[in-house]
């Protein structure tokens, strides 16, 4: 029965493809990504969120401490079986997959994904996973557009924009925050679009957070309405907060890295390393019970008048109701928090940073503001300082600082805190951009090379091949030759430069025709005069390993238009300058999402 429905459904959309005009064919396809990707977030959420209560009401019961701690070894464990067993043994982790994709794969994104990082997310984090299911989300969503897409045989530009599509949904539907989700796909993923391109991802957004708020339980949501009027008085309070953020992210960036790149040189099996590292996470677990999967429910619990409560059923019990020892817990879970999520993505659970940014981010401002409240310096709104951390967090994290405010604002129901919303997202943003050139995402794609940043035109040079753009059928000269075969070679073809090689096609220099006019012309000369009279060195050489952002550095260095390649330390073609122009042309038109 379903199978027939679907078939009826796919038989309806090839006849609106046919009957509709392409701009409305794209209005239509990014309604039905954004109620699949929502359903898709459904599944992820409430799954996830009944294992979380399931373990919370055991550990109720039985008032012991290490059930918690037992889960998230079953469930990274669960996740390498799956991924070995049934998804190829491997799977794309993190959002900056989506960037590479988009830039050097075409936009297609094979079709695995549109489940794969459904069940790999949902077994690691249900099961207490310290990492957040939004990466997860993104990916599914895009991967939702990019074979919509495929299947219904759209360009690349529409197959980009659907993807763009398919995560702005995937936010919004995660937080029922489509303004976010919007700015999340514009910010973060495509930033080169045009503003047409924002009615789709729009509709995609708004479709993905009604579902959402329609058919998931609000208690499932990160939905936070506790919070105090701003005073400008605090500015310089959140001042200080955005420094700490902005600080904050930069550790927590670089350690993750650290430990991530320690997970990938361990000779163990995948099972042995999956085993060593939930194993770790399970003794963090054991003591710092808020580690536990995503944390918004500790992220409510601190927001309120009571996180207190975040001691109950620890091992700091019995110091429930002093503010100290809380502030300590609190300190040193936030420190801990990126560790917990590196070890969980290290040793083969699946997930992302965006989460955990804000467990962080909330941690932050609440052991900020309470620090200071605890000390007499001021008397600071808690609960503000917990969700303006959360910003500065994302912003420094994700370097996304549009999408840390708009985030914010919506999940709380209001824009009373835009201004040091603002305040610290800024800072943040700053700082962590002096010390990190690249977001936390991004950073891995640097490390190969394939590098994508808010500079338009290094963006769509390193999607260039240096190699399709090399002519390798320039006709060349003898060092010993005189000139009559030179003027033979300019008269019978279109060449005007030429390459001095010896018998091993070692380059000895090069002709070009603008430098011996006077010559050719001179038919005494050209008799008497060798090739080896008249070359000159090339002001520079190109190597086919070279990124067409150096390439073209070389062409603005040496102010010429025509530059050798060197393959094996021999002459192998030329490129030349207007060509490689023309290449950047083609490329971005391609590439401007309209």
């Amino acid at each position: 029965m379903l199978k027939k429905h679907l078939h009826k459904l796919e038989e309806t959309i090839v006849w609106s493809q046919s009957k509709l005009s392409t701009k409305q064919f794209i209005f239509l396809s990014s309604i039905l990504i954004g109620v699949s990707v929502a359903f898709a977030v459904i599944v992820l959420k409430t799954f996830a969120h009944w294992v979380f209560k399931f373990a919370s009401s055991v550990n109720s019961i039985l008032k012991l401490s290490f059930i918690n701690s037992l889960l998230p070894i079953f469930g990274i464990l669960l996740t390498v079986f799956v991924i070995k067993r049934f998804l190829g043994g491997t799977i794309e982790k993190g959002t900056s997959q989506i960037l590479y994709t988009v830039a050097k794969k075409a936009s297609i994104i094979p079709a695995k994904q549109m489940y794969a990082q459904i069940v790999t997310s949902s077994l690691t984090i249900g099961f207490g996973g310290s990492a957040g299911l939004e990466s997860p989300i993104v990916i599914t969503g895009a991967a939702f557009g990019s074979n919509y897409a495929q299947r219904y045989r759209l360009p690349y530009k529409d197959r980009t924009l659907l993807i763009g599509c398919g995560v702005a949904a995937g936010i919004s539907a995660a937080f029922n925050a489509p303004i976010a989700g919007v700015l999340f796909a514009i910010e973060v993923l495509l930033v080169d679009v045009s503003i047409a391109a924002f009615t789709p991802i729009m509709i995609a957004a708004a479709t993905g957070a009604l579902v959402s708020k329609i058919a998931l339980d609000e208690t499932i949501l990160l939905s936070i309405k506790q919070q105090q009027i701003f005073n400008y008085h605090n500015i310089p309070y959140y001042i200080l907060l955005g420094l700490l953020t902005g600080l904050i992210s930069v550790y927590y960036s670089r350690n993750f890295q650290r430990v991530e790149h320690i997970f990938a040189r361990m000779k163990f099996s995948p099972y042995k390393k999956a085993l060593f590292g939930s194993t770790l996470l399970a003794l963090m677990i054991f003591i710092f019970p808020t580690l536990f999967g995503e944390g918004y429910e500790s992220i409510k619990i601190l927001s309120e008048n009571d996180p207190g409560q975040l001691l109950e059923n620890t091992l700091f019990s019995g110091f429930r109701n002093n503010s100290w020892v809380l502030l300590l817990f609190i300190g040193f879970t936030m420190m801990l928090k990126v560790f917990a999520t590196s070890i969980t993505l290290g040793s083969g659970g699946n997930g992302g940073n965006f989460a955990p940014s804000l467990f962080l981010g909330s941690y932050l401002g609440f052991f900020f503001s309470k620090a200071i409240n605890l000390i007499g310096f001021a008397k600071l709104p808690v609960s503000n300082f917990t969700l303006v951390g959360m910003s500065g967090i994302l912003s420094g994290l994700f370097h996304a600082p549009l999408t840390a405010i708009f985030l914010i604002a919506e999940i709380t129901g209001g824009y009373e805190l835009m201004i040091p919303l603002m305040i610290v997202t800024s800072i943040s943003f700053a700082i962590s951009k002096r010390f990190e050139k690249h977001s936390l995402d991004v950073k891995s794609l640097a490390k190969k090379g394939h590098a994508f940043t808010s500079n338009k035109d290094k963006n769509i040079l390193s999607t260039l091949d240096t190699n399709s753009i090399i002519q390798t059928d320039y006709l060349t000269l003898s060092p010993d030759e005189n000139l009559e075969k030179l003027v033979d070679l300019i008269s019978h073809s279109n060449q005007v430069i030429f390459a001095v090689v010896n018998n091993e096609k070692y380059l000895l220099g090069i002709v070009h025709f603008n430098n011996i006019r006077e010559i050719i012309f001179n038919q005494y000369r050209v008799k008497f005069t060798f090739v080896k009279e008249i070359m000159t060195k090339p002001t520079d050489v190109i190597y086919p390993t070279d990124s067409m952002e150096i390439v073209m550095n070389k062409f603005e260095n040496s102010k010429v238009v025509f530059l050798p390649v060197i393959k094996n330390a021999k002459y192998y073609g030329f490129i030349s300058k207007s060509i490689a122009l023309e290449a950047y042309r083609t490329k971005l038109k391609s590439m401007t999402i309209e």
